[in-house]
């Protein structure tokens, strides 16, 4: 087997012990004589996996009984819809920060809904920092804050969370799991899959209970987080599979020491690839260094015609994926949970050795 090291955004690396016990369990999960994916959502042994899943969630993020966990399908776009349709009555007011490209995009959505303010934009620097919080424009009686923790694009992520009095709500898709988060300070935490839950099809949300009471009675049934609550996520067919991938996940970050674990070894990680950036004359970063991201490091090679040569070099060494954002250009080494550590290193060896060959 000839494996390679993915570097890619989303859909992302797996961790290749998960992915061998999905390989054994495909054609005979747990006995049944048959795939996971051949199993009703409604048998006793997915409705055991599915609250496996969940408890496992609950520990590694110390999530308590105020707050319900749901895995909708749609993935975070859809949630940039259900966030306002669930939180603000038509004609409120909602704050946004924008600091990226996908903070931008739940702002656009959010706008057909009610009336946003983007409370702060950090575009005017093409989204490479954090604009100060005391400098944000808040809106009185706002129904809640939006701002996306980490920006996959422009590799930039908030080292702290916001402080406010209404509920805050959060993208958390490319930095859920990568460390500990103090969920109680959250009114909604949202997430697509593909990142560090498993693979695309899945969404994670994490409500406070009180909050599923704010759906007006004449939203489309699956449009209302409260249905997905009431219904332990099974309003409709789940994505079986995908739950089933998470729940592998879950159980593997638990056997790592848990997410706290996890954020030694990212720190780490990305503390090394951008030192090896700094370092250098050949490349560069453009976020500031007090925002920059640890899941996916964007990076610049000093001669944008040499751009083609390291892809194709980089591929043909076994790093994969290292192709920057179409919107940005250059290069994105995108680094989660299943990125090891060995991967990193396999990176910045190669992009000395092209530094010191070009």
């Amino acid at each position: 087997m000839s494996r390679v090291y993915n570097f890619s955004a989303g859909p992302a690396a797996l961790p290749l012990e998960v992915l061998d016990n999905i390989r054994n369990d495909i054609p005979d999960w747990q006995g049944t004589g048959m795939s996971v994916m051949e199993v009703s959502h409604r048998s006793a042994e997915f409705i055991e996996l599915a609250a496996r899943a969940e408890a496992n969630l609950r520990k590694l993020l110390h999530v308590s009984d105020d707050y319900a966990v749901l895995f909708p399908q749609g993935g975070a776009t859809l949630q940039m819809s259900m966030t306002p349709l669930n939180l603000a009555a038509p004609g409120a007011a909602a704050d946004y920060v924008v600091t990226g490209s996908w903070g931008k995009k739940a702002a656009g959505e959010a706008k057909k809904f009610c009336n946003v303010t983007v409370a702060a934009d950090a575009s005017d620097r093409n989204f490479t920092y954090i604009p100060d919080p005391s400098e944000w424009q808040l809106s009185d009686g706002a129904a809640y804050l939006h701002y996306v923790p980490n920006e996959t694009i422009a590799g930039v992520e908030f080292h702290f969370v916001p402080e406010t009095d209404v509920p805050l709500v959060a993208d958390m898709s490319s930095t859920i799991l990568s460390r500990p988060i103090d969920v109680d300070r959250f009114g909604v935490i949202y997430a697509g899959a593909q990142k560090n839950i498993g693979p695309a099809g899945i969404t994670l949300v994490i409500v406070r209970k009180d909050l599923l009471e704010r759906a007006p009675d004449n939203l489309p049934h699956l449009m209302t987080w409260r249905a997905y609550a009431e219904s332990d996520s099974m309003t409709n067919t789940p994505p079986t599979f995908a739950w089933y991938v998470a729940d592998h996940i879950f159980r593997w970050l638990l056997a790592q020491g848990g997410v706290e674990a996890m954020a030694v070894i990212n720190e780490r990680k990305a503390r090394k690839l951008y030192e090896a950036i700094d370092t250098s004359d050949f490349y560069s970063n453009p976020v500031s260094p007090g925002a920059r991201s640890w899941m996916n490091v964007p990076f610049i090679l000093a001669d944008a015609s040499l751009d083609k040569r390291f892809l194709e070099e980089s591929k043909a060494a076994g790093l994969t994926n290292l192709k920057g954002h179409r919107s940005v250009g250059g290069m994105r080494a995108s680094i989660y949970n299943a990125v090891t550590e060995e991967a990193v290193d396999a990176l910045i060896d190669f992009m000395k050795e092209f530094e010191r060959n070009v």
